[in-house]
């Protein structure tokens, strides 16, 4: 196992009713906030009135920054530091899911910076300070609303690309479990399939040895099969949508990637393919990873697999170990598929037409510390795997 520091700052409010404390929190960084959302979804809910009858009530003056897409675009992170700047704004308020806080990340990182923000996602060293950031989220997926990583698409130059500071990290994270119950179940199905695919990412590593962290994570994946079926048949359980929540925040915090490398492959991958054709990340994700796995499968890696199949997936102890790794990457993709995911890239209108250009942008990234080094020709063939 690796060395390493866990420092976390965030401070977490879970549970029912916990946005009570929303304008206490905000008066520890000021008074003037920038409130971030996405489309009318806050609205439709009450929780857009709720936040702005607390803030009118303590005397909270606030601008709005509304309609940050998924996959957020580098344009709502200019039009947000515009706005914090113009207005003298103390801190930034993230209402919504993982684009949304990711959104709000960049401006906070953006708003000190004098150059273009985007010189940030490309060279997070340029990152000098960052303003305080609150959030409350309204989507289990990300993790956005526990770590310090943002993740922009600029689509004039086809790049989605994620970079971090220690300041980008939440000062204080509002997680309701009730906020997700309206969430449609195509959201919560790919949401679940992001979370996999953070647990996954540092699951599957060169590192061997770190038994605690790779029993969390296999706890965390069990937690995702148990509770999304759930979620989606009776999307008001509470308990199904905390577990889906808790286990989001704790995919991708740092807690299970300690000591390991954390050199991520799949979203990378994935990233190419939002950024040309903006699709669903989880979406992409969930048509990536089963092939991903078979491509790496190997004398080297089956041992991973076939823990993954016996601890995650339950598979029959008996089997020999390549049998029982291939089991478990079937039932990744029979669960995948269960939620209703796509699991083609056809099925998200992505031909073969790309690829090859795609398969170039992808390569860009140094995979040489993932769980098996990728060349462009491997990633080629997972691509074209994924038709």
């Amino acid at each position: 196992m690796n060395n390493f520091i866990y420092d976390i700052p965030t401070k977490v409010y879970f549970g029912q009713g916990q946005i009570v404390h929303l304008p206490e929190l905000i008066q520890t960084c000021g008074s003037r906030v920038l409130l971030v959302y996405g489309g009318g979804s806050v609205k439709k809910t009450g929780l857009y009135d709720t936040i702005t009858h607390l803030l009118r009530e303590n005397g909270i003056e606030w601008q709005e920054l509304s309609g940050v897409q998924s996959n957020p675009k580098i344009g709502s992170v200019r039009e947000g530091v515009r706005l914090v700047r113009e207005h003298q704004l103390d801190c930034v308020l993230a209402v919504g899911g993982g684009s949304t806080l990711d959104c709000s990340k960049a401006i906070c990182a953006g708003v000190p910076y004098a150059g273009d923000p985007w010189e940030l996602v490309l060279d997070r060293t340029k990152v000098q300070a960052c303003l305080p950031l609150i959030t409350v989220l309204t989507m289990a997926a990300t993790g956005s609303e526990m770590d310090n990583i943002a993740v922009i698409s600029n689509p004039e130059t086809k790049d989605k690309r994620g970079f971090s500071s220690y300041g980008m990290y939440p000062r204080f994270s509002i997680l309701d479990p009730v906020y997700t119950f309206t969430v449609p179940r195509s959201q919560t199905a790919a949401g679940t399939a992001d979370i996999m695919s953070h647990i996954m990412e540092s699951y599957f590593d060169q590192v061997r040895g770190a038994s605690v962290q790779d029993g969390l994570s296999e706890a965390l994946l069990k937690t995702c099969i148990q509770s999304a079926p759930v979620a989606l048949a009776h999307p008001d359980d509470y308990e199904a949508r905390a577990n889906l929540m808790w286990a989001a925040s704790l995919a991708i915090n740092g807690l299970n990637s300690l000591g390991k490398n954390r050199a991520w492959t799949c979203h990378p991958l994935e990233h190419v393919l939002s950024a040309y054709y903006d699709i669903t990340h989880g979406v992409g994700l969930a048509i990536l990873t089963p092939r991903w796995m078979k491509h790496v499968l190997n004398e080297q890696t089956v041992d991973v697999f076939a823990r993954f199949a016996l601890n995650v997936w339950g598979v029959d102890p008996q089997l020999d170990c390549w049998t029982a790794a291939q089991q478990g990457i079937e039932r990744l993709s029979v669960f995948f598929a269960s939620m209703g995911l796509p699991m083609t890239l056809r099925e998200v209108e992505i031909d073969e037409s790309r690829l090859e250009e795609m398969a170039e942008k992808a390569a860009e990234t140094d995979f040489s510390r993932a769980f098996v080094p990728l060349t462009r020709e491997d990633i080629l063939q997972i691509y074209r795997a994924c038709l």
